[in-house]
């Protein structure tokens, strides 16, 4: 008899204890998911100085985004803030959800349009100060939120970008997995290409338009990117470079990249031009287009952008 009670106490206090266990982990998990929602709470009232020297105050997380250009919606997107972005500009088409928001116009974007939209924040871009600062201003008139993001012209300044923009819609944790993610994929990338530094550096020329030819040189993203592959631009010029296909030819590289689409059958276009036959680049079937968008918009997929130019460069580095 003395026995079974014992067995009773002891199955009792088990229940106890495991019932006490299930509310202390219960409370974990309630402090845990107390403190993620908590942390962006706590991060405003936030200033930041924007890419034209602008303080920008803000005292919540946005919950109405309007953007501008497709690097800030692919940088917002990539944060998690679907719900949010209420307008984006007509260019925006990634993430998918992108092509279903409201339309705000391009460049000549609708003033009107986005102070009806009254969002919290307006996300800017610097490269559009030039035909756009007065519609701005009309924004900020209307007593909405203008935050001008800088134009990133390296990774660097990329990843800043991101953390900025983290910061502004209180997603720092989300900002820092991307840019993490993407500095692996980087680092991931120039490990591959670094081995061809002690056999052969391919000599590149990349094309951003037909008819008149355009070609980055030095102080370019591409001449960034070329470098951090390990491969030679062929431009040695300053900037954005107008060239002639004799010019090409004379220079005979081992790759051509065609960094546009605007044109039905390019690549066949390239190959087909006067006297381009005799190029290593023709003759060895290495004239490839890539996806501009991947290099050209400076956000989450700016990673895979330098991966593709260096599978198009060095497709026998990744087994291609």
């Amino acid at each position: 008899m003395k026995k079974f009670w014992q067995l009773w106490l002891t199955a009792i206090l088990a229940t106890f204890l495991l019932a006490a266990c299930g509310t202390d982990n219960a409370k974990k998990d309630d402090a845990s998911k107390t403190t993620q929602s908590d942390v962006a709470k706590e991060a405003f009232p936030l200033t930041l100085t924007d890419a034209i020297g602008n303080e920008i105050t803000l005292d919540k997380a946005p919950e109405t985004i309007v953007s501008m250009v497709p690097s800030n919606t692919e940088i917002l997107f990539a944060l998690g803030l679907n719900e949010e972005i209420v307008g984006v500009s007509d260019f925006d088409d990634y993430p998918a959800e992108a092509l279903e928001k409201e339309k705000i116009g391009g460049q000549e974007f609708n003033v009107e349009k986005i102070v009806a939209m009254n969002p919290d924040v307006v996300f800017a871009h610097e490269s559009g100060l030039g035909m756009g600062a007065d519609g701005l201003q009309q924004i900020r008139d209307a007593g909405i939120t203008v935050f001008v993001v800088k134009n990133a012209t390296n990774f660097d300044e990329t990843y800043t970008t991101i953390e900025t923009i983290g910061q502004a819609t209180g997603k720092n944790k989300e900002a820092e997995t991307i840019v993490s993610d993407m500095k692996a994929k980087v680092a991931e990338t120039i490990a591959k290409t670094d081995k061809v530094k002690a056999k052969y550096m391919k000599r590149v020329f990349i094309e951003t338009s037909d008819a008149p030819i355009y070609a980055p040189g030095k102080n370019t993203f591409m001449q960034e990117i070329l470098e951090m592959i390990s491969a030679e631009n062929v431009i040695t010029e300053e900037g954005w470079v107008m060239i002639s296909p004799e010019e090409i030819v004379s220079q005979n590289p081992d790759v051509i990249l065609v960094m546009y689409s605007y044109v039905p059958d390019i690549v066949e276009s390239v190959k087909n031009r006067a006297g381009f036959a005799d190029i290593t680049a023709v003759k060895e079937d290495a004239v490839i287009q890539v996806d501009e968008n991947l290099t050209s918009r400076t956000g989450p997929r700016l990673a895979e952008g330098l991966e593709e130019v260096a599978k198009a460069v060095y497709p026998e580095v990744f087994g291609e």
